[in-house]
């Protein structure tokens, strides 16, 4: 019986054998695939979801009287977000409307005095008009005169008074001339008044428009739809122009940026296709392709990009980033949010 244990089973060895030769093959074919995979395709986990993300800012400074929104509240566009009070603005509007008012009265009054230099340049046009008729006939007068005296029809006295009454209308004549040229020197004066005064009044209702332009700025409106982020307002809150409020989140549009190692992008080409896993969601496998590839690394981009002239350089291998774009976006709109991490394979061959 002894003997009967002691011979190894064929059977067994045979199970033995086929199980040994099932898992080498199968760990052949991992191995393989493992390698055709890092052969054919860049892979990192240096990789996040981005989208639009819109700033609400301020155009005017002062305080804030309502804030209509709470973090992460959908809002659409045109919808009021921040109210600003605009009491003091509404003041200044008055006043600019009386200076306004003041302006155009001004303007009024320099075209009557426009009007009223143009009549009397033209009333001394005809007072020259008539002193020119009445020095000819006082010309006239003094030659009959002078003719009738020599005939002795008429006394010295009467010739005297002829060339008295020629020297009058004489000298009432240069001075119709004098009076006609000065009126017409005002017009020009009463002219450039007017210019000036329906510019004073243009300027005055510039300033009404911007006012009102900067009193329309007290209510902040959303410039896209989508959903607020951390809002950093609250009412009372004193604010100045380009003071950052809140950002509005788009959640139609999400796009993929992967940093990938410089020695990664060879052979990495646009339109190659590219596998997103979101650690979020692990089971969700993504499809997508690349769409650009950045012309500089991030370290270019940052706020101290490093100067490798110091003269204490240290070789980092760079991050280039790629830009993905999903496919069928709309399908996984519900998992993506901005800044999720991603792993990011590309097919390079």
């Amino acid at each position: 019986m002894s003997t009967e244990n002691s011979t190894p089973n064929p059977a067994k060895k045979i199970i033995t054998r086929v199980i040994l030769a099932v898992v080498l093959i199968g760990l052949a074919v991992y191995g393989y695939k493992k390698v055709t995979f890092f052969l054919s395709h860049e892979t990192t986990d240096n990789a996040q979801v981005e989208g639009h993300m819109t700033p609400i800012l301020s155009r005017v400074a002062g305080y804030v009287r309502n804030v209509n929104v709470q973090d992460y509240q959908q809002v659409k566009v045109g919808d009021t977000v921040v109210t600003i009070d605009d009491d003091e603005l509404q003041v200044t509007l008055k006043q600019l409307e009386a200076d306004y008012q003041t302006a155009l009265a001004d303007l009024e009054s320099a075209k009557a005095s426009l009007k009223n230099t143009e009549l009397t340049a033209n009333l001394s046009k005809t007072n020259l008009s008539l002193n020119q008729i009445r020095a000819t006939k006082a010309s006239n007068d003094y030659n009959r005169d002078q003719n009738l005296f020599k005939d002795q029809a008429i006394t010295s006295k009467q010739v005297e008074d002829s060339k008295t009454n020629l020297d009058v209308t004489q000298k009432q004549l240069v001075a119709s001339r004098e009076d006609v040229e000065i009126s017409a020197s005002k017009i020009p004066m009463m002219q450039a008044a007017v210019a000036k005064a329906q510019a004073n009044v243009d300027y005055k209702k510039a300033k009404i428009d911007e006012q009102k332009l900067e009193l329309s700025y007290t209510a902040i409106l959303a410039t896209a739809s989508g959903k607020i982020g951390k809002k950093n307002i609250e009412k009372g809150q004193y604010i100045q122009p380009g003071q950052p409020l809140m950002t509005i989140i788009d959640g139609n549009e999400f796009w993929v940026v992967a940093n990938f190692k410089e020695t990664q992008i060879e052979k990495m080409k646009v339109g190659q296709t590219a596998k997103i896993t979101i650690d979020s969601y692990p089971d969700l496998n993504i499809l997508g392709k690349v769409v650009s590839i950045s012309e500089a690394t991030g370290a270019k981009f940052s706020l101290l990009p490093p100067d490798n002239a110091t003269g204490n350089f240290v070789k980092v291998t760079q991050r280039v980033p790629v830009k993905i774009q999903l496919n069928e976006p709309e399908k996984y709109r519900e998992y993506l949010k901005s800044g999720l991490s991603l792993d990011v394979s590309v097919e390079v061959n």
